[in-house]
């Protein structure tokens, strides 16, 4: 991993460099270039968000395989994460552009291909972005339900049931504050040993191959570290973009797999029953985190108050990390509209004057609040979504690499940031990592498989796929070039 010195003028005009340099890739600045590298780092890491992702999936991963898959699960998928994110913080020093991955696989797939890999790239991060917001906003949904069912008495106590800069320190400060508060205020805690090794297997699915369970586990963890080409998308605001860019990236994966391993800790040492945590008897409806920070403070004080705070600290994370995603998304829209690759893309590439794309801003948001209204109504919805949010994304950031390590491993000419030697090994064990998470995410997760346990991943992802290549080959190909200057407008 080395860093190339920036000649002198780069360093003492950045702004103009970073003009520059974007009007080398095609596009003139239209959107305000105002944001540092914290700046930078703090949307990926909010996006990610692990109060977030390892909130709403707790259950998985508590039923599947329980404390050992989520506490040594989670360096399982960190590594390999960082591997993908390592990758695409190179080709983002090279090409510090807001469309981010399908911008990057037009360029690395040479001349003949570009327009197809900029088109199919661009589509699965799009609806991937949508789905993943869909999902962060439908989370938080319900653990407000939970947090009304808890206030009002509990889900054995009467209580109601209803039917279906500052966001990046709260979610750092909310982490500490819960690994460290709800295993000192429990009164039982679980052993090391528990929660190092116990690998739980009554996960009443049926399934009791141990390696198995432990596969269907990491899903807590891929699903929450995600997100972090919402760095690339920024890059067109960001200062030294070919610098910062790749530091947003590389640093939001870093410190979200430290924060995270801890807050996975801190609440796993205070699980003692899994079978009860996971039950829809328990006071929370089997909302596993809810419980466990309900009981750990009604154990000690007498009542879940001060459990109830906990998942205020979370929920208001997960609206952060719901804007942070929104942001991200509109960025990617804004791009996207611009090159021509969507329906009334004049519209959508459309910036206010605060350099703003406000209509993207709006449609990501409508799109991702229709994604997600099926959810109310059938948890196999939001099951299909969240396997769309993860499966898609990852394959988006897995193109461009694949097009790196194969077609342009010659000619790729790398920016500031680059992993010198290692860049085709580093990349090659991305492109695996994606292909076998694509294909352990869409096996069975429950026996016997009938309409109700059916794993929807290979089905939503499938047809995806499906419609994006039918649209390419009855429509696009005749229209669709790829990446186009607006430099003349």
């Amino acid at each position: 991993m080395t860093w190339n010195k920036p000649p002198p003028a780069v360093a003492d005009d950045a702004p103009d460099a970073d003009h520059g340099r974007l009007r080398e890739l095609g596009y003139k600045q239209e959107l305000k270039r105002h944001l540092s590298v914290v700046s930078n780092f703090s949307i990926s890491f909010t996006v990610i968000s692990v109060l977030t992702g390892v909130t709403t999936l707790y259950n998985t991963g508590l039923a599947f395989g329980g404390p050992a898959t989520m506490t040594l699960g989670w360096f399982v998928a960190g590594v390999f994460n960082m591997a993908v994110g390592l990758s695409m913080a190179e080709i983002c020093s090279a090409f510090p552009t807001s469309g981010g991955l399908y911008y990057w696989s037009a360029r690395l797939s040479g001349d003949r291909w570009a327009p197809f890999a900029a088109w199919i790239t661009g589509w699965f991060n799009i609806v991937g972005q949508w789905a993943g917001t869909a999902s962060i906003d439908f989370s938080l949904a319900q653990l407000i339900q939970v947090i009304v069912l808890l206030s009002t008495g509990g889900n054995n106590g009467g209580g109601y049931l209803a039917s279906k800069y500052l966001a990046a320190i709260w979610n750092m400060l909310g982490v500490f504050a819960l690994m460290i508060v709800v295993p000192v205020v429990a009164t039982e805690r679980a052993s090391a040993k528990f929660v190092f090794t116990h690998l739980n297997t009554d996960n009443s699915a049926g399934i009791h191959n141990k390696l198995y369970i432990f596969v269907l586990g990491l899903l807590m963890s891929q699903y929450t570290l995600s997100g972090y080409d919402a760095s690339a998308h920024m890059t067109e605001e960001t200062k030294n973009a070919d610098r910062n860019g790749p530091i947003g990236i590389i640093s939001a994966i870093g410190i979200s797999l430290i924060v995270g391993w801890g807050y996975i800790l801190g609440i796993t040492f205070a699980v003692k029953d899994i079978p009860y945590l996971l039950s829809p008897d328990n006071d929370a409806g089997g909302y596993a985190i809810a419980e466990v920070f309900y009981l750990a403070f009604k154990s000690r004080y007498g009542n879940g108050v001060g459990g109830i705070i906990c998942l205020w600290i979370v929920a208001i994370a997960i609206y952060f990390c719901g804007m942070g995603s929104v942001t991200s998304n509109s960025r990617m829209t804004y791009a996207f509209s611009r090159d021509g690759a969507m329906p009334l893309s004049s519209l959508w590439h459309k910036v206010n004057k605060q350099e703003v794309p406000i209509n993207a801003v709006w449609l990501s948001a409508f799109i991702s609040l229709c994604m997600a209204l099926p959810s109310l109504g059938s948890l196999v919805a939001f099951q299909a979504m969240a396997s769309v949010a993860t499966t898609a994304v990852n394959i988006a950031y897995a193109l461009p690499i694949l097009f790196r390590v194969m077609l342009a491993h010659k000619s790729f000419v790398p920016g500031p940031f680059n992993l010198s030697r290692y860049s085709i090994l580093v990349g090659w064990i991305a492109v695996l990592w994606v292909a076998t998470i694509t294909v352990l995410f869409s096996l069975p997760v429950s026996y016997p498989v009938t309409k109700d346990t059916l794993n929807y991943t290979p089905v939503a992802v499938g047809g995806l796929f499906t419609l994006i290549l039918l649209s390419w080959i009855v429509s696009a190909r005749h229209w669709f070039k790829g990446p186009i200057t607006n430099l003349g407008g």
